[in-house]
């Protein structure tokens, strides 16, 4: 992992963020006390606020409330439901 502090960060950003994407990790270190990780999002990411994440937390319950979940009772019929989707 390369180590480097903001200020070097901010001078070079374009060929860190290059290295990033060829897989380097990169450490950004900001003073004493503060660092970040540089990572790339994949496609498969989902970034969300706290507020949208429990707003579809709530509204699932909701749903089932209204009876439009499933019941599974073994770990059989997980597995089964699994492997139907």
């Amino acid at each position: 992992m390369l180590v480097i502090s903001s200020r070097e960060f901010r001078d070079n950003q374009a060929s860190y963020f290059d290295r990033v994407d060829n897989g380097e990790e990169i450490l950004v270190q900001r003073g004493k006390t503060r660092s970040y990780k540089i990572v790339p999002i994949a496609d498969d990411d989902t970034l969300m606020s706290k507020e949208a994440f429990f707003a579809q937390i709530d509204q699932a319950l909701q749903e089932v409330r209204e009876g439009k979940g499933i019941t599974l009772n073994s770990k059989e019929e997980l597995m089964a439901y699994f492997d139907s989707l």
